[in-house]
């Protein structure tokens, strides 16, 4: 949800100085991107439309299968292969059979304030979907405070029940900042709901058992706080849902189909994006380190890339390749593929030999990665709200 900030274009400064001074102001270069994006990349699209080309490796094909979404920041593939994509403002789209449904699977703008960073940011269904219908979405409610929530809702066919809504988790109030919410929201293996929390930009939350921010939770589908969590008995009332702590703004994890693994991206500040394996009662350094320290009182994490004189960096999207149809090549299969919002591309990483290695380019302003059951990954990106279906042609 991130828009790229290249401030080396004159025309740009000039497009800067019509918005709000208040924009200038924000310390958080992701929210300026996000006030100041759409114009930008409009302009450079306008100004250099031949060099910006989606690009994907021999053998594989990519189709726009989606677009005119409006500010897309999340998507889940059901196990039937529909893609339930969410929109900042509120609204779930279905894409159904490579078509956009013109109605809304959801539909709570009037309960979601999606100013800055804020809004419908996380989806999860249920590990018993096909017969339960329960699908859980993380979103800034405007009540009782404006603070992050976790609902449940049912579904039936492309619509949710009216008034099915079932409050799961909220998490304490939101102060004046508009950033680092995180979001993404996944069942683990073991049927738990981890939860990805942002600092809400102030780097102590990250520290604290004090309070849900800028950690990794996990609770019971009902809300509930498992026992077994790390924290139960030194942390007090819903805090107990902390499972991991020292995070800056998660904005995307991931976790494996079959090893349960689970890989968080956590979007860093001034030097490095990480991407951090998920484990019961780590502390990833934040505030005090972002990408690889010395202190053992911290947790490394397992692949990280520094921003060196990149005006911008976040990482984003997050998938691991294990559909049940392997559908592209057997060295892809395990891999996790992860994008950048500001630098539009994606990469994998090989989790057997820990390497780093390109796939596609010129994906600018990317949000989110999803692998489907058949094998297909797909690309959700803010800027034209496209979907785009990347398939083996080989």
């Amino acid at each position: 949800m991130f828009f790229k900030e290249l401030v080396s274009f004159p025309h740009f400064f000039s497009l800067l100085v019509t918005f709000p001074s208040a924009v200038k102001n924000y310390p958080s270069k992701f929210i300026r991107c996000f006030y100041l994006g759409g114009i930008f990349c409009a302009t450079v699209t306008f100004l250099l439309p031949n060099l910006t080309l989606a690009a994907v490796p021999s053998g594989f094909k990519a189709t726009v299968i989606a677009q005119n979404i409006i500010n897309p920041t999340v998507m889940a593939v059901s196990p039937d292969g529909r893609i339930f994509i969410g929109e900042q403002a509120g609204r779930i789209r279905v894409v159904d059979n490579d078509h956009l449904l013109s109605t809304s699977l959801l539909n709570i703008k009037l309960k979601v304030d999606s100013t800055g960073e804020r809004g419908l940011l996380g989806i999860a269904l249920d590990p018993n979907f096909l017969v339960n219908q329960w699908i859980y979405v993380y979103y800034t409610s405007k009540t009782p405070v404006i603070h992050n929530r976790v609902s449940r809702f049912k579904v039936q066919g492309n619509s949710i029940v009216p008034g099915s809504e079932v409050v799961i988790l909220d998490i304490q109030q939101l102060n004046t900042h508009l950033n680092h919410n995180g979001g993404a929201i996944h069942f683990g293996l073991d049927g738990k709901l981890y939860v990805a929390v942002g600092d809400n930009a102030v780097g102590s939350n990250a520290q604290s058992l004090a309070n849900l921010k800028g950690k990794i939770l996990r609770i019971n589908k009902d809300g509930s706080i498992p026992t077994d969590n790390p924290f139960f008995k030194t942390a007090k009332g819903v805090n107990r849902a902390i499972w991991a702590l020292g995070l800056r703004n998660p904005f995307t994890f991931a976790v494996q189909r079959g090893s349960g693994r689970i890989f968080i991206n956590d979007v860093g500040q001034n030097i490095a994006e990480e991407i951090n394996r998920g484990m019961k009662g780590a502390n990833y350094g934040w505030p005090a380190i972002e990408g690889w320290g010395n202190n053992t009182k911290y947790r490394n994490p397992i692949a990280a890339y520094n921003h060196g004189n990149a005006p911008c960096a976040a990482i984003v999207g997050s998938a691991f390749y294990n559909p049940i149809t392997e559908q592209f090549p057997a060295y892809f299969i395990g891999d996790y593929f992860f994008g950048d919002f500001c630098g539009g591309w994606i990469r994998r990483f090989d989790t057997t030999t820990r390497e780093i290695k390109p796939f596609a380019s010129n994906y600018k302003t990317l949000v989110d990665l999803q692998v489907d059951p058949d094998g297909t990954l797909y690309i959700l990106q803010k800027e034209g709200g496209k979907l785009t279906a990347v398939r083996w042609n080989g």
